[in-house]
């Protein structure tokens, strides 16, 4: 494990979440079934045991998981009822869906479509569905970033909350972004967010993956076997994610879907358009950032000749969104040649990995994007 000056980092994150637990009285710990959250969860619930408190756990539902992630979710949560409160969420919301030009989003647990989701719904007595849920800020198809933070202020109605997040800033820039930019924070610690009453705190948010296995081997706690399938099938340990499946981050993993749970991946392939195209090609430079431009092709004059290939409504989506972005970019004392062709094949890239919230250009996702989204999967639904 990385050391600091006197401490480790096992020892740093222990401090961290004992001081979350003796300022709150509100405590959650947001749950994905992966390893950082993971990590996270077994820590908070040796520090419930050890103060006394309890504290809720939260796991929303994507539909589209693994089997044995939600044997290890269900592990977790019926394993630690002495201390956990669970919220296992199963809720319509809207996400990406990276691998069609056609059908840019889906929505997990969409009402009508329950004869192609890809499991049942769970019937333990912790989920919250269309049929039990008490949110009164949720609204049908909602987008998981919309929801996520109107969840922690519903945590929070009856004074300040503290979310426990398995986010380390080795796994993306934009994590890193996330801990170190510019907000407000809690009494200062640069690993908390202050969003109105809840304060979001990533605990170890300076580990290393290599940290992750070794507080795992070290301690014997629970983890997602899922990884050792990974291992298995050949895949990195810096590659290995628990994700939904068909967003840009993820669909790198699609083939081990197919590997690895081959009954649950018919029903993923059946469930979302483009799965299987997602399985065949992720691993191509097709779905690549390490794409290479055509002969004869600038970066801009890609985009463009791509944005004529669109159906017209997705390529006057993704002009919407490219002039917002060249504005930014243009609107910057430091932008140069170089950062000018960077702007253009970042829009092209945007478009060859059907990126439809953006997130290559530092977007997300709006209602209007959403709703947009909506109309053209209706429009070529029958294609």
């Amino acid at each position: 494990m990385k050391r600091y000056s006197n401490i480790n980092v096992y020892d740093a994150a222990k401090k961290r979440i004992e001081y979350i637990f003796d300022e709150f009285e509100t405590i959650a710990v947001s749950f994905s079934g992966g390893k950082d959250s993971g990590v996270v969860l077994n820590m908070a619930v040796d520090e419930a045991r050890k103060s006394g408190k309890r504290f809720t756990a939260i796991f929303i539902d994507l539909e589209a998981f693994y089997k044995v992630t939600i044997e290890y979710v269900e592990k977790m949560f019926s394993n630690n009822r002495d201390v956990l409160d669970p919220l296992w969420i199963c809720l319509p919301m809207e996400s990406p869906n990276a691998l069609s030009y056609f059908s840019p989003t889906w929505t997990w647990w969409e009402e009508g479509k329950e004869d192609i989701w890809v499991r049942e719904m769970p019937k333990n007595e912790w989920v919250i569905n269309l049929s039990n849920h008490k949110f009164e800020f949720y609204k049908p198809g909602m987008s998981f970033e919309k929801f996520t933070p109107l969840l922690n202020e519903w945590l929070a109605k009856t004074g300040s909350a503290a979310i426990l997040l398995g986010l380390r800033a080795e796994e993306s820039l934009n994590r890193y972004r996330a801990i170190n930019d510019n907000k407000s924070t809690y009494k200062g610690l640069q690993w908390s967010t202050q969003i109105n009453k809840a304060y979001s705190f990533s605990p170890i948010y300076d580990w290393t993956v290599e940290d992750i296995w070794t507080y795992n081997g070290k301690f014997r706690k629970e983890y997602n076997k899922l990884y050792d399938l990974f291992y298995q099938a050949g895949a990195s340990i810096h590659k290995m994610r628990v994700d939904e499946p068909f967003g840009n981050e993820a669909k790198a993993g699609l083939n081990l879907f197919r590997v690895i749970e081959p009954n649950t991946w018919a029903k993923v392939a059946n469930r979302v358009s483009g799965a299987n195209f997602g399985n065949i090609y992720s691993g191509n430079k097709i779905m690549s950032t390490k794409y290479t431009l055509p002969e004869g092709h600038s970066w801009e004059s890609f985009t463009k000749f791509l944005l004529e290939t669109l159906p017209e409504d997705l390529a006057n989506h993704y002009k919407r969104k490219f002039i917002k972005f060249k504005k930014v970019i243009d609107a910057s004392p430091n932008i140069d040649t170089e950062d000018d062709v960077l702007t253009w094949r970042r829009m092209a890239l945007c478009i060859i990995k059907n990126d439809y919230t953006c997130k290559g250009l530092s977007f997300s996702v709006t209602k209007d994007m959403s709703e947009r989204g909506k109309y053209l999967v209706e429009k070529y639904r029958g294609l």
